[in-house]
């Protein structure tokens, strides 16, 4: 393999070190015959897969003006058919997702391979967020995980204009108000221009305002967006982790379970809770540790949102006088109490035998 430095014509210069094959190298190396690249541009050459794409990432920055047309107008043409295999390489150069997002933003089965692709960088996952079709953005918004950790995801989705009211309405977006129907603040126009100065955006600032008026974390959260609440629930200490809990947008909800600083005691009320939606019981039980705990345990087992495997599974970690309180109990589904009967059949007759 070769390893090529290749310098991105940007407003800032940008290396990027790619390792292509010897064969690859002597078409993008600088230097290489025109006419071999000017082939290459159109496709013609006998490559296919991870390679053409390769080639077709440094032609398109070409500094001659023919090669890189070229190299565009084959990218963009390209069947997916031979496009959808590369997404199989864990390996893939961040750089070449980040092209085809660019290139190919409106197929959407391949920006779907784009986005769940381990490599693709936030950098990426903004562009698409910013000028990606409606059916694309479904996409992005479909995989929480990635709006938990970069709430700039969820600022640019709700800004995209092919994003609908439903889908925004799903990520916390609210009508704005309008100046008719908005509350009469006579009493505070003297401090008005310095409000509409303040980027909503810069959270730290906020915090900072409403510390020297003295407002409560409650009165602080009624003015913040989605993107600053899932930031105090993704940082915030445990008074703030208590009012994003209780925030009815689940992006808020699920960034508190993303808290380093979550207690069990904290979880635990999230287990108990009926009313705890499916995706944060699911985080639950992703994570190990917290399945530890048998209190937190035995609150999935009778939770309406566990998959039955699941609180199947854990019947069997129960003490037998929770066991017997199960197997009695009418606010579980029946498959399981009756796995509680059975199990706490099986334990009597081993303790008689």
């Amino acid at each position: 393999m070769t390893e090529l430095d290749f310098c991105m014509a940007q407003a800032e210069s940008t290396t990027v070190r790619l390792k292509v094959s010897p064969e690859i190298a002597r078409i993008v190396k600088p230097g290489a015959p025109r006419d071999a690249q000017l082939a290459a541009a159109r496709g013609a050459l006998p490559l296919t897969g991870k390679d053409l794409l390769t080639v077709l990432f440094f032609l398109c920055n070409s500094r001659d003006v023919e090669i890189k047309k070229e190299a565009v107008n084959t990218l963009r043409q390209l069947p997916e058919t031979i496009l959808t295999p590369v997404f199989k390489d864990e390996s893939l150069h961040p750089q070449l997702l980040e092209l085809l997002a660019r290139a190919r933003t409106s197929g959407v089965e391949l920006m779907a391979a784009v986005i769940i692709h381990p490599a693709t960088n936030l950098k990426t996952l903004l562009y698409l967020a910013g000028k990606a079709s409606t059916e694309v953005l479904e996409r992005l918004a479909g995989h929480q995980g990635l709006l938990y950790q970069s709430p700039e995801l969820v600022e640019a989705i709700i800004a995209n204009p092919a994003a609908e009211k439903a889908l925004k309405f799903k990520l916390g977006w609210q009508e704005p108000v309008l100046e008719s129907k908005k509350v009469d603040t006579s009493d505070n126009d003297e401090n008005a221009d310095e409000d509409e100065g303040r980027n909503p955006t810069e959270i730290e600032s906020l915090l900072e305002d409403a510390d020297e008026e003295g407002l409560s974390k409650y009165q602080i959260a009624l003015e913040l967006k989605v993107a600053e609440k899932i930031k105090m629930g993704l940082t915030g200490d445990k008074e703030w982790r208590t009012l994003m809990m209780k925030d009815a947008n689940k992006l808020v909800q699920g960034a508190v379970m993303k808290n380093p600083r979550i207690s069990d005691g904290e979880v635990l009320l999230v287990a108990k809770n009926k009313t705890s939606s499916d995706d944060l019981i699911r985080l639950i039980l992703l994570n190990k540790d917290w399945i530890k705990n048998y209190e937190i345990k035995k609150a999935l087992v009778v939770h309406p949102k566990t998959p039955v495997p699941k609180a199947l599974r854990y019947i069997s970690f129960l003490t037998m006088k929770d066991i017997k309180n199960l197997s009695k109990s009418r606010q579980i589904s029946n498959i399981v109490a009756s796995a509680a009967r059975k199990e706490l059949e099986k334990r009597i007759k081993k303790q008689g035998g």
